[in-house]
């Protein structure tokens, strides 16, 4: 005999009853009726010039965002969004020393619903966006926390020159003419924060690599009678690649050296090399196929492309550029020939490509490949902390004789792109 289905109570119609019943069922997988996604990891990048939160999932999902006052908050919901042990992580993650953020808090506002609540150090401006799978990435949200008030590159480096002890004379008084006035130099390590550049198989990441040769190299740098420098990162953060270019404008740099470590298909691939922006297209089809994988840094690391820079188009004008790249290839065959005493040389020759990176119309711009790291003893050897010394060192003598040949001008006034 078929079993009979339960009774209803009295005045209740089974039509309705179903149909609060599927309601109900799909309230408690999620607001769409679809499984909940599943966040699977929280990323805090913070840094003096901004604080970055990224959330990775599954699948897109929808989310709304708000800044509310007194005291100052960023609250963002997520709809249909599991809350797992991954969200109840958030607030460990966040350090004492982030300039922006005190705390963040997540939990279940509503059915299908989960809530972060950013608590904040300062009135912030965000920038709230979603990013597309790539390369080891699935969906991201990025929170991009600004000051209200960026800071000025340029004053910030006057402030650490007046901090500073006087320099004492020139280690080297040898036949190079000295240079007369104070010069300014811009070393921007490649990569950073949610881009981590090339992959060693040792396991080691270019953006690290390429931030402690930068550091060095700034250090013997600033130790120089009449030169500066500053970095475009000192940290482990995301820049956006025309803004590494507009940081080098806005101190009104008379050099820009991108530092990064080389990777290729082949892990028998080796040596040192120097490129500088080519107008007329790529020196060799790996300088082309490199400058791709370079250029490609922005969609990894993330850029709101929603977000219209009215400097970026000053700043990347398809200008006439024969003169600073001249400037460049001078600047890059004398570093070349340094790094030569480092280490083996990939080409003999300063080699030309599309980097976004060096295409500042007016500074003289090189990116030098220190080595191979997806080659494993070149991966070693960056490593190394006597390496990256003498890596530091062939530039800044590259550099000086440069500026040997080539005597800085008297600065002209510059166009401000604050």
């Amino acid at each position: 005999m078929p079993e009979q289905a339960p009774q209803l109570p009295a005045g209740i119609d089974r039509r309705d009853f179903l149909k609060a019943a599927g309601a109900t069922l799909a309230l408690l997988v999620s607001p769409v009726g679809q499984a909940a996604t599943s966040i699977l990891a929280v990323r805090v990048w913070p840094a003096r010039d901004y604080t970055r939160v990224t959330l990775e999932y599954r699948e897109p999902i929808a989310f709304t965002h708000q800044v509310v006052k007194n005291p100052e908050r960023l609250v963002v919901d997520l709809e249909g969004v599991e809350f797992n042990s991954v969200l109840q992580s958030l607030p460990n993650k966040i350090s004492d020393t982030d300039p922006y953020i005190k705390l963040i808090r997540a939990g279940r506002n509503r059915p299908g619903v989960v809530r972060l609540v950013i608590d904040l150090k300062a009135e912030i401006q965000p920038q709230v966006f979603m990013l597309k799978p790539v390369g080891e990435y699935g969906h991201r949200l990025v929170l991009d926390l600004y000051p209200t008030v960026a800071d000025d590159p340029l004053l910030a480096l006057l402030e650490k020159l007046e901090a500073q002890p006087e320099k004492g004379p020139a280690k080297e008084p040898g036949p190079q003419p000295e240079i007369t006035r104070m010069v300014t130099i811009v070393l921007d390590p490649g990569h950073g924060g949610e881009d981590p550049g090339a992959i060693g198989r040792g396991g080691s990441y270019e953006k690290n690599v390429t931030l402690e040769v930068a550091r060095r190299l700034k250090a013997k740098i600033d130790a120089e009678p009449n030169m500066r420098s500053m970095l475009t990162r000192d940290g482990d953060y995301f820049i956006p690649l025309h803004q590494r270019v507009q940081k080098a404008r806005r101190v009104q740099a008379d050099l820009f050296v991108s530092v990064h470590a080389d990777a290729f298909i082949k892990p028998t691939a080796r040596g040192s090399s120097v490129f500088v922006l080519s107008e007329n297209g790529a020196s060799s089809s790996a300088a082309r196929w490199l400058a791709q994988r370079e250029n490609a840094a922005d969609l990894i690391g993330g850029v709101n492309l929603d977000v219209k820079d009215p400097h970026l188009a000053r700043t990347l004008l398809d200008l006439s550029q024969t003169a600073t790249i001249n400037d460049s290839l001078k600047l890059g065959k004398a570093v070349l020939g340094e790094l030569g005493g480092v280490n083996t040389l990939h080409k003999p020759h300063v080699e030309q490509a599309g980097f976004a990176v060096l295409k500042a119309p007016d500074i003289p711009s090189i990116l030098i490949e220190t080595a191979f790291i997806s080659n494993p003893d070149e991966e070693r050897r960056l490593n190394d902390d006597a390496y990256q010394e003498k890596m530091a060192e062939a530039i800044l003598r590259g550099i000086k004789g440069y500026f040997a040949k080539n005597p800085p001008l008297a600065k002209s006034k510059l166009v401000r792109l604050d």
